[in-house]
């Protein structure tokens, strides 16, 4: 089965996300706006047990994370996908790299760029003139999430919530 684990930004900032990804983001009915912590990967039953401990460890170790959506960006021209990128800082980083070591399951396909989709699978054409738009809207947008999702995917390919975990360590 494939999993993934992220992060829910506040009700206000996925309403926000969610005013573009309703016409730019064909994934919209499939999960919620969300900053991607460890892209998916495949495992069993059993290593989602091992998941979960590893998990249970990391979060009691951590604070809840400050995060700033404080630009919108894209990933051009290796995709078509625009964002609202959340400005790294020390303790999202260090939060990202001791996720990786401490589960250490499937492969990063990218370097960590923290961010929250707003659009995606879109022509050339479309990409230039809707990310022209936005970036003249802009954001600036600072949230606190306190909790990390581990999610599934179902059949249709939508993610669902598997357990969620509760950041209450001080770093």
């Amino acid at each position: 089965m494939k999993y993934g684990i992220v992060a829910f930004p506040s009700k206000k900032l996925q309403d926000l996300a969610n005013t573009y990804r309703k016409r730019y983001d064909p994934h919209y009915a499939k999960i919620t706006p969300h900053l991607t912590l460890k892209d998916s990967f495949d495992a069993t039953e059993d290593d989602i047990q091992t998941i979960i401990k590893q998990l249970d460890e990391l979060v009691a170790n951590y604070a809840p994370l400050n995060i700033h959506a404080l630009r919108i960006s894209s990933f051009f021209p290796t995709t078509n996908a625009i964002y609202f990128r959340i400005e790294p800082t020390e303790q999202l980083t260090a939060f990202h790299q001791a996720l990786e070591e401490k589960v250490p399951f499937g492969e990063s396909k990218h370097v960590f760029v923290p961010h929250i989709t707003i659009a995606q699978k879109m022509t050339a054409s479309e990409h230039d003139d809707i990310f022209g738009q936005l970036r003249m809207t802009g954001v600036d947008e600072k949230d606190t999430i306190d909790r990390i999702h581990l999610l599934y995917q179902l059949e249709d390919g939508s993610w669902t919530t598997y357990e969620t975990f509760r950041l209450s360590g001080a770093e």
